[in-house]
């Protein structure tokens, strides 16, 4: 199955949030979407230019229908790219699907999140959570991007490990996506870990490995 089919991807903005594996979920679906229709990768926050799609500043229907799939945004003088010029309605105008990494961790598999954050453009109609099975057992310290606030929001401490009940207890929290992905499950102890954390929450819940194109429902 592939992984648009899994998720339940429909046609209009996806927004990808967590950590973990953002950007390889982005191109994994824009690569299948791109034989259904027309896709835009974009953010909201920073990417990096991808070499395998043509990066433009600014989109039109004729560059889109001409590639099929293309990647749009703002450079900056980190030679990343930010958010685009045109609005999330206007690309979404413009393309089939429109996928938009809406969030930053900064390489880290687990993200917790302040006020401000996600970046989840209002028009999304759906929201996917990722979270990097590499992160499980090792210390909030070193797996957690914005640790304080994880800390904060479920009890652990900065030397304790990251748990399926710790991490249930962020994403509870939280409140945020329709779905979450638990990505890096390439061994039976992150599997084991994942189906843990589907057990404690109550929305969708997938697992896999998206680098070796492996997925599954777990809730």
């Amino acid at each position: 199955m592939e992984l648009q089919e899994l998720l339940g991807i429909f046609p209009g903005v996806t927004a990808l949030i967590g950590g973990g594996g953002k950007t390889t979920m982005m191109y994994t679906l824009a690569r299948e979407l791109s034989r259904r229709g027309t896709v835009i990768c974009t953010t909201t926050t920073h990417i990096r230019p991808p070499d395998h799609l043509p990066v433009l500043e600014r989109v039109d229907r004729a560059g889109v229908e001409s590639a099929h799939c293309v990647c749009t945004g703002r450079p900056s003088a980190e030679g990343k790219l930010t958010a685009p010029p045109q609005s999330m309605e206007a690309l979404a105008a413009l393309a089939d699907y429109v996928l938009v990494e809406a969030d930053g961790s900064r390489g880290l598999p687990v993200k917790a999140h302040l006020s401000h954050e996600p970046v989840v453009p209002a028009c999304a109609g759906a929201t996917i959570v990722l979270v990097g099975a590499s992160g499980f057992h090792r210390p909030v310290r070193e797996a957690v991007h914005r640790q304080e606030r994880f800390c904060a929001l479920t009890g652990a401490a900065p030397g304790d490990p990251v748990t399926s009940e710790n991490l249930a207890a962020l994403l509870t929290a939280e409140a945020l996506g329709d779905a979450v992905f638990v990505n890096q499950v390439e061994a039976p102890e992150a599997l084991a870990a994942a189906r843990k954390l589907a057990g404690l929450l109550s929305r969708p819940i997938y697992a896999g490995s998206l680098r070796g194109e492996e997925w599954t429902c777990l809730l």
